[in-house]
């Protein structure tokens, strides 16, 4: 079955909700690394309305750029690589050293706290990091209007804090200070 762009944005954005979020919401178990048996999300997908197959599931892995799901070898398993808010999910990710600076999008109406308390991960398992400015600035958008933060990661690398590195490259921290981020100059976002 060919899927054209709007069925694999909705199918993926519900592989999201459930293997990130609420899996219990279609009877869906995930292991401590996030891992689910593909079976049991076609069969609950069904019984939540929604007809999927593996050439579905495989179609949405294969072609997101961001790349948020990975496969097991064997292809009787999917996970969803990071921003898992589920306390049954407790993946661990390699620690790197990250670069100098790393970028977080998000809506202006949080600078007030952010620059009072940092960011922190919130119901996710960490805060997300991204290596620039246009996948920053496209977080940003989808929570309002669009603000990016400059973080100076390798500074706070240097000052005790861990970074890890997901397998789509995505950087995650468990916290950032207020004193390791700064603001963007929003005319070059815009």
């Amino acid at each position: 079955m060919t899927m054209d762009p709007t069925q694999l944005d909705e199918l993926s954005r519900y592989l999201s909700y459930v293997l990130r979020h609420e899996p219990q919401t279609i009877g869906l178990q995930l292991d401590k690394d996030g891992w689910a048996d593909i079976d049991s999300l076609i069969a609950g997908a069904g019984r939540d309305g929604r007809a999927i197959d593996l050439s579905m599931i495989r179609a949405v892995v294969e072609t997101s750029p961001k790349k948020r799901f990975a496969l097991s070898d064997d292809f009787q398993r999917i996970r969803a690589v990071q921003g898992h808010t589920t306390s049954t999910v407790q993946r661990t990710y390699p620690e790197a050293i990250p670069p100098d600076l790393l970028y977080h999008g998000t809506a202006t109406r949080f600078l007030a706290s952010i620059r009072e308390q940092g960011l922190k991960a919130g119901l996710r398992h960490h805060v997300h990091l991204s290596l620039d400015l246009t996948t920053a600035t496209a977080v940003g958008k989808r929570h309002g209007k669009p603000v990016v933060l400059v973080i100076r990661a390798l500074r706070m690398h240097q000052n005790g804090f861990k970074f890890f590195l997901s397998e789509n490259n995505v950087w995650l921290t468990n916290a950032v200070p207020p004193e390791f981020i700064d603001t963007i100059d929003q005319s070059l976002i815009e």
